[in-house]
């Protein structure tokens, strides 16, 4: 198996996307109590794990479905270029879950202390799900991904999970009210890269899957795709005026114009020529993490 290829389908440039989400918790938790590193560097590199699991599954799921076929012409990744064989992928994977489920246990006994307490079991369970979660996205009898459930998995875990997650792990607080907000924000904006990736592949997907972007259409998908940006905007006004203490608290505005930006390709761009769309809003939404952090805590 070549390591190029292993990294090919790992898809690392998806990562500063899954890595918004804790680190906004994280930074939001900073506010309230001092952080611990080591847990801070495991809850990161268990966010990591868990991104290249998902994609590592969704390759397979999607040769295995036929949506990735041969006569694809954007999105190629390993196994559909015979880099990659279907077993040596089902091993990756399994790797993954191993190598995840111990970066996991870590995280949670640095930041409990033990592994067999109440919250302990909790985090351990809720890591579990995450990871059935992230492989039956396109894997399995009834992947919800090819069902039009995506969105919704990308708001729970990209948003709500993430940042939630990250606060609770730092903080081990229960009360999530002040991570709320800003995990509906990086949620909408984690929809828009799906709803983008959709978009692009809408006459890809059509015999294979269902997705928001093919039952609103070319038009409605990006009226969704419109909102989904403003609605995260506007939510992360609202938090931050509800939790204002100086200008630095609007440092994250800066990012304002590369959204703008996005918005309007997405309107003026077809098919293919979307692509520069989706880095173009990931690297967007982690610059913002790191901004909305930075100047929540100056």
């Amino acid at each position: 198996m070549m390591v190029s290829a292993c990294i090919r389908s790992m898809r690392l440039r998806t990562l500063p996307l899954s890595l918004s989400g804790v680190v906004t918790g994280i930074f939001i938790a900073a506010t309230q109590t001092t952080l611990r590193p080591l847990t801070v560097v495991f809850l990161l590199l268990t966010t990591v794990l868990l991104q290249i699991l998902s994609n590592l599954s969704n390759e397979l799921g999607d040769t295995l479905s036929g949506t990735d076929s041969a006569d694809r012409s954007v999105a190629r990744y390993s196994l559909q270029d015979g880099e990659i064989s279907i077993e040596e992928m089902k091993r990756l994977i399994a790797s993954t879950v191993v190598i995840c489920c111990l970066s996991g246990a870590l995280m949670v006994w640095f930041a409990m202390g033990t592994l067999v307490s109440r919250e302990a079991l909790l985090l351990l369970t809720l890591g579990a799900l995450a990871i059935l979660s992230a492989m039956r996205y396109t894997l399995g009898r009834h992947p919800y991904g090819y069902r039009g459930f995506g969105d919704l998995y990308v708001f729970l875990f990209f948003g709500l999970v993430s940042v939630c997650g990250g606060y609770y792990v730092c903080t081990r607080s229960l009360d999530l009210m002040p991570a709320l907000l800003p995990a509906c924000t990086i949620g909408c904006f984690s929809v828009g890269v799906l709803n983008v990736n959709n978009i692009r592949d809408m006459k890809s997907d059509a015999a294979t899957r269902v997705t928001v972007a093919m039952r609103l259409g070319q038009t409605g998908s990006r009226v969704y795709q419109t909102l989904l940006i403003f609605c995260g905007w506007a939510l992360i006004i609202i938090y931050t005026l509800q939790h204002y203490t100086g200008p630095m608290n609007f440092l994250y505005a800066l990012t304002f114009p590369a959204y703008l930006m996005h918005v309007k390709g997405t309107w003026l761009r077809r098919d293919s020529a979307l692509d520069p769309m989706l880095p173009l809003l990931v690297l967007g939404t982690f610059v913002f993490a790191l901004l909305f952090g930075i100047g929540l805590n100056l």
